[in-house]
């Protein structure tokens, strides 16, 4: 018997009755060791619009990603959007609400945290604003010492947790998730009343997976590992196919 996780059923095609939520790294577009190099195909970028408009603006990005780097991004459509995990909110056509100022404490964690990773080649800090990431992608053996780092940092951050993803740890408020925002949008025009639909790839999408399954909605894993989601994508070309943004 395998050991492995459980095998999930492809999701259905899809349906403009859907409200439709999107992961967008490791899920629309590839993990990169920069998240500033990362590049979004004018394919996808249409098609997505169509989706929008089919689905009467029922679509929505969720991400780590801040809300303005997702507007530049798949500019020149701006869909509404999550970003850093829930921290910041947008519906689609509306301004983005400034966010109340990080701690005090941040800044020097931050600058803490630029020290270490110059110690280690290719390791990344990234400054979220409201929120500091911790990137070890392009060097492995720094995942131990920028991880004990996270752990002793997130000490002097009251209110902050760590959350942790794919080759990379996060300090960021805990007030807010994935999930959280799913039912944020869920209470309002154009997603109320629509089965949701969440397609995310990492441990970071699990609040989603959890928030649309108690909608009655679906979950959709992309990769192979263990999820409370229901369906199942093997990769991100498998994604652009299913969303009709495929070669």
């Amino acid at each position: 018997m395998s050991d492995g996780p459980p095998t999930l059923p492809p999701p259905p095609p899809l349906s403009d009755r859907w409200a439709l939520f999107l992961d967008v790294d490791g899920t629309l577009v590839p993990f990169a060791d920069d998240p500033e190099q990362v590049y979004v195909s004018a394919r996808l970028i249409e098609r997505l619009g169509v989706l929008a408009t089919a689905m009467d603006g029922a679509i929505a990005l969720v991400s780590g990603r801040r809300v303005e780097m997702l507007d530049r991004l798949f500019a020149p459509l701006q869909l509404a959007a999550a970003g850093l995990h829930g921290l910041q909110r947008r519906r689609a056509g509306e301004t983005l609400a400034a966010p109340p100022p990080p701690p005090a404490a941040l800044e020097a964690v931050h600058l803490q945290a630029l020290e270490l990773a110059a110690a280690w080649p290719g390791a990344l800090v990234e400054d979220k604003g409201e929120a500091v990431a911790l990137h070890w992608r392009a060097v492995p053996a720094a995942a131990d010492a920028l991880q004990a780092f996270a752990a002793q940092a997130v000490q002097r951050l009251p209110g902050y947790h760590l959350q942790p993803g794919d080759r990379v740890v996060e300090l960021r408020p805990r007030h807010a998730d994935k999930g959280m925002a799913i039912d944020a949008f869920l209470g309002e025009a154009p997603f109320r009343g629509r089965q949701p639909v969440f397609v995310g790839d990492d441990l970071t999408d699990e609040h989603g997976f959890r928030a649309v399954n108690a909608h009655g909605g679906m979950g959709v894993l992309v990769g192979d590992r263990a999820s409370v989601a229901r369906h199942r994508l093997p990769d991100i070309a498998a994604v652009h196919a299913w969303l009709g943004a495929g070669a």
